[in-house]
């Protein structure tokens, strides 16, 4: 699905992904402090596990025509790859 969006819509995606991500960062950096990653390193994990996330379901099969369950995957699967990086880190602090 993703990979086959022209140029004009793949850059707006990226865009709108981006922004809220930088919300979802902001807020991510007041709540995790020194255990996240900064309002910029969120951003850019938040839009890299959306994306990731988005892809993946597609190689297993998983249909994602609907936006709303397409925009469910992506926000699940931001969340769970900033989720286990702040785990990795906070593991590799403690070590």
């Amino acid at each position: 699905m993703l990979l086959h969006l022209d140029t004009s819509w793949l850059l707006m995606t990226v865009a709108s992904v981006a922004v809220f991500g930088f919300f979802f960062g902001a807020a991510l950096d007041a709540i995790m402090k020194e255990d996240g990653f900064g309002s910029s390193g969120n951003t850019l994990l938040f839009t890299f596990g959306f994306f990731f996330a988005i892809m993946a379901a597609n190689e297993h099969g998983i249909s994602l025509k609907d936006l709303k369950i397409a925009v469910a995957w992506g926000l699940g699967g931001a969340f769970t790859f900033i989720s286990v990086l702040a785990l990795v880190k906070a593991g590799l602090a403690r070590w």
